[in-house]
């Protein structure tokens, strides 16, 4: 019995030791203060400046942020940011940032700032250096994000006068210069077009044109132009222009200014190919049957199908000779009788059945 008692009396204070030791010192409360981001991001078109970040969920000691207060958006000429210091504006949480936090889901939060244009001018080769700082619900933090630095080349507004329109060689694009300057010395100007297809979300940059002369107000470059033929006939566009500016001794920083307006064309193809040229007629037939050969330069447009010969004895009417189109710049013509006077002319006809205008007529008599 006394044994058993002593059993029993060990493994009861062993027991109690062990809830003793699970027990541990109490933690210290939670400061709830989110950790800082490390994924900012900027992007500049003409003045502004577009952060994004990710919304944290954890703090800095690995619990789960419930109070989250605004974030202080932090801009500086400096390029080592230590603190937030002078702010430029708020963000608040996304009003579904406590329902997809609860799902587990990454929440993205982003600000847009406009840059002073006096501190262009004045900085015309530097850099903006960008943090946000993540506040809890009392005001508090754990410090700033990542830094991210953005240029301030200053940059001109989109040239005026931008248009689009379909012509038969492609979709010709036009744009004025500017009559004034407002260009920075030394700095490089690009004038970049883009097309979107009517169907399609994503946009192609189809272009890329030096136009330092032209942002300066070039007389010489009153008028500038680039033809598009990198599209498909029957298609609805939109395009649009931006100009860059470079700056920059070595590794030009390249920024661009606000779009142009947004210009719609219908590329539909009414347009014929070009005329047949140096058509000759040539009879042969001593010895066998009589035939007239005919030959004419090729015509070079992209999308040529075929042409057409047409013939007429004189004082009659012309017919087309071919059922089909004919694919290279030559035809035989064996239906000639001796005696006979013939006048050919040819056409060209492209992939959507558009007829070019006659050639010149050739005429050859058969013997």
């Amino acid at each position: 019995m006394k044994r058993l008692f002593g059993q029993l009396l060990v493994v009861a204070t062993v027991g109690l030791l062990a809830g003793c030791a699970s027990i541990g010192p109490p933690l210290p409360p939670s400061l709830e203060l989110p950790r800082p981001p490390s994924d900012l991001r900027a992007a500049r078109k003409g003045d502004r400046v577009t952060l994004t970040w990710t919304i944290p969920s954890l703090t800095t000691d690995r619990q789960s942020v419930r109070y989250l207060g605004e974030t202080l958006v932090c801009r500086s000429l400096d390029p080592v940011l230590k603190q937030c210091g002078t702010w430029v504006g708020e963000a608040a949480a996304p009003a579904d940032w406590a329902e997809a936090k609860a799902k587990s889901r990454r929440v993205s939060a982003s600000f847009t700032d406009s840059l002073p244009a006096a501190m262009e001018q004045a900085h015309p080769t530097g850099f903006a250096t960008y943090a946000v700082e993540v506040l809890n619900a009392a005001g508090r933090s754990a410090g700033i994000s990542n830094q991210v630095h953005v240029a301030l080349v200053p940059t001109l507004p989109a040239f005026s006068g931008f248009s689009a329109r379909a012509t038969n060689q492609g979709v010709m694009i036009s744009w004025e210069c500017p009559a004034g300057s407002g260009v920075v010395p030394g700095t490089e100007y690009l004038f970049r077009i883009y097309r979107r297809a009517e169907d399609k979300a994503n946009e192609t940059r189809i272009a890329q044109v030096e136009a330092t002369a032209c942002a300066a107000g070039s007389k010489e470059e009153k008028d500038r132009t680039f033809l598009d033929q990198s599209f498909e006939w029957e298609n609805t566009y939109f395009y649009r222009g931006a100009v860059a500016s470079a700056a920059g001794a070595t590794g030009k920083t390249e920024v661009e200014g606000d779009d142009t307006p947004e210009v719609k064309v219908f590329a539909h193809d009414i347009f014929p190919p070009s005329v047949p040229g140096g058509l000759q007629a040539v009879f042969s037939g001593q010895g066998q049957a009589a035939f007239i050969d005919l030959i004419w330069a090729p015509v070079t447009d992209a999308d040529l199908a075929g042409y057409n010969v047409y013939r007429h004895a004189e004082g009659a009417a012309s017919v087309k000779m071919n059922a089909e189109l004919v694919k290279t710049p030559a035809f035989r013509d064996e239906r000639v009788q001796a005696g006979g006077s013939y006048f050919y002319s040819v056409s060209a006809v492209d992939q959507r059945g558009n007829e070019s205008e006659r050639s010149e007529e050739a005429g050859e008599r058969v013997p």
